[in-house]
């Protein structure tokens, strides 16, 4: 079986990023610093950056991220939305207020015209999300 997991960059607040993340989405949060790997070759000022965290959700959902080291040329998140989807609308509509608290609203969350619910928002971290209710069981 082969899948697909998103693996975001961001620039000295990946924890900060995945812990609010973590808040939004729930599940287990795994943080792996610069300085756990002292033999891997890097800067010694980005010891306390991210090198890999993910975090799994009981819903399925993988998201893994780092910090860009000094290094390394860092480019802002662009031209790819995560698509949260599903028929709990509750769960949902609460994802969708935290992720555009603070965020950059492009399609208020509302009927689509394809059937239940659907909202874009690119929140505080400058990543797209796109979500979508599925009412057709309710």
């Amino acid at each position: 079986m082969t899948t697909i997991t998103p693996y975001l960059s961001f620039k000295d607040n990946t924890r900060e990023v995945m812990e609010f993340y973590q808040s939004v989405l729930g599940g287990t949060l795994d943080l792996v610093h610069f300085r756990d790997f002292p033999d891997l070759p890097h800067d010694p000022g980005d010891d306390d950056l991210i090198m890999h965290a993910h975090l799994h959700t009981d819903d399925g959902i993988e998201l893994q991220a780092s910090d860009t080291p000094s290094a390394t040329d860092y480019a802002a998140p662009a031209g790819v939305a995560l698509s949260l989807e599903g028929d709990d609308a509750a769960s949902l509509t609460r994802q969708w207020n935290a992720l555009a608290d603070g965020g950059d609203v492009q399609m208020p969350l509302g009927p689509a015209p394809w059937g239940g619910m659907f909202g874009m928002v690119t929140d505080r971290f400058g990543v797209a999300w796109y979500v979508t209710i599925d009412t057709s069981a309710g």
